[in-house]
């Protein structure tokens, strides 16, 4: 039987999971043992930005060119109508920082209103690994942190990191909720577009939130993307930490 090309392997597992696929996705599932090459990822990155075959729909996800409308409708972006693409938007983010979050070794929680959103071919509540946060203090507080877009808890059944997904909404009120947050050792992540980071330096200098403004991050969503990709090229090679 005559070897298939690269991008052609590309293709088949892209079109087995439905003709789409993250990067993290091909890492680990394309079979790149007689690709000849010490460099088998960056092999998978060019093949991806072949616009003959494939084209890029969010930050780290990529579809078969052929079946473009298909999967733009199953996503219910096809059209780009602004509340589909929106909702779209923020359940793909949530997912890739829970996976990352798996990964890692932490246990994952989404909020309880966002369980049954999409990521991409699955709910949320398929993805991450927790279905009830844990108690982990007050009642009073962990009802507040259960509203938070994502959660890494470590080994301890302790808060590790929470991340909020800012899209459109004033990133004042999640600044609040890790306000709220600040007696634990614990990472506050704003995940956003570029566009807004001058945004999110504006309002982070309120004197309201002094006390917390060094522990908050800004990632944007490449950044992202490429934490997301870089975890799964670690895991494979059994480099991550």
């Amino acid at each position: 039987m005559k070897t298939k090309y690269q991008h052609e392997q590309v293709m088949d597992i892209m079109e087995r999971n439905g003709g789409f696929a993250t990067l993290g996705f091909l890492y680990k599932n394309v079979d790149v043992s007689d690709w000849k090459t010490i460099t088998p990822f960056k092999s998978i990155n060019r093949i991806v930005q072949d616009d003959r075959f494939f084209f890029r729909i969010k930050p780290g996800l990529w579809a078969l060119k052929s079946h473009k409308e298909k999967i733009l409708k199953e996503f219910n972006i096809l059209g780009e109508r602004e509340e589909n693409v929106k909702e779209f938007n923020h359940s793909y983010y949530q997912g890739l920082i829970v996976e990352i979050g798996n990964l890692k070794g932490f246990q994952t929680f989404v909020p309880n209103q966002d369980k049954n959103r999409l990521f991409l071919n699955k709910k949320l509540l398929q993805v991450a690994s927790l279905e009830n946060i844990h108690e982990f203090t007050y009642a009073s507080i962990v009802k507040k942190a259960s509203t938070i877009d994502v959660i890494w808890f470590n080994e301890r059944k302790m808060p590790s990191n929470f991340f909020e997904v800012e899209l459109t909404t004033d990133m004042y009120n999640s600044f609040i909720k890790f306000g709220e947050l600040k007696d634990f050792h614990v990472g506050f992540y704003i995940v956003s577009d570029l566009a807004r980071k001058r945004e999110y330096e504006s309002k982070l200098e309120s004197n309201v939130f002094q006390e917390i403004k060094s522990r908050i991050k800004f990632m944007n969503f490449d950044e992202l993307s490429k934490l997301h990709t870089n975890s799964h090229k670690y895991f494979q090679t059994n480099l991550l930490i």
